[in-house]
């Protein structure tokens, strides 16, 4: 036994996270995160995966390369750390409804 347990009950508890893990991911793709960079000028969208599903950039951008750059950049950084953020919620969240005193 380890801890208590043995491995029997250790197979119900692994067999208890695959099957949060495939709500918690099956719940990332529904959310969707959005970023902005200058003041709404880009706006890019991207589900809690990380898969980008919507991008949309101001005209006035297009004859701004530098600017455009600067702000894709600042958007796609921003994505990344809301999409971590909402990966460490949905863990928690996953680990918090688990009893593997049951």
């Amino acid at each position: 036994m380890l801890g208590g347990m043995n491995l029997g009950d250790m197979g119900k508890i692994l067999e208890q996270l695959q099957g949060k893990a495939k709500e918690v991911e099956e719940l990332s793709r529904n959310v969707q995160l959005t970023a902005k960079a200058g003041g709404g000028l880009v706006q890019l969208t991207a589900n809690g995966l990380g898969e980008v599903i919507d991008l949309n950039i101001d005209d006035s951008l297009l004859s701004d390369k530098e600017s455009l750059q600067i702000l894709l950049i600042s958007a796609m950084n921003e994505i990344s750390q809301m999409v971590e953020e909402n990966k460490k919620s949905q863990a928690m969240n996953m680990m918090g409804g688990l009893n593997p005193f049951k």
